[in-house]
């Protein structure tokens, strides 16, 4: 029996096997010029790091008070981002 000349049949034996596919290493790019490595919190992790309920935090990045990155369903907040937000947050109450 021949092989079929396209669909799924013909992806699998051109791709190589799963075992044989190497994940990249991870650069060292702490010692090189420009911006630094943004690192994104979960809406969880902000709203535990704020001590508010994560509606609160979704109010908060829906407003555009706080920046986020939709990904997929959900959202990412650039760490620096909170705080900032913490840090114009102050205000004088006496």
């Amino acid at each position: 029996m021949s092989k079929p000349h396209g669909g799924e049949a013909a992806w699998r034996d051109t791709c190589p096997k799963r075992d044989t596919v190497r994940p990249m290493p991870a650069k060292g790019n702490d010692d090189l010029p420009g911006p630094r490595q943004v690192q994104f919190l979960t809406v969880a992790e902000v709203a535990s790091l704020m001590r508010v309920s994560k509606m609160t935090v979704y109010r908060l990045v829906h407003s555009g008070e706080l920046p986020a990155v939709r990904v997929g369903k959900s959202f990412r907040v650039p760490e620096q981002a909170v705080h900032d937000y913490l840090d114009n947050a102050y205000f004088d109450a006496g």
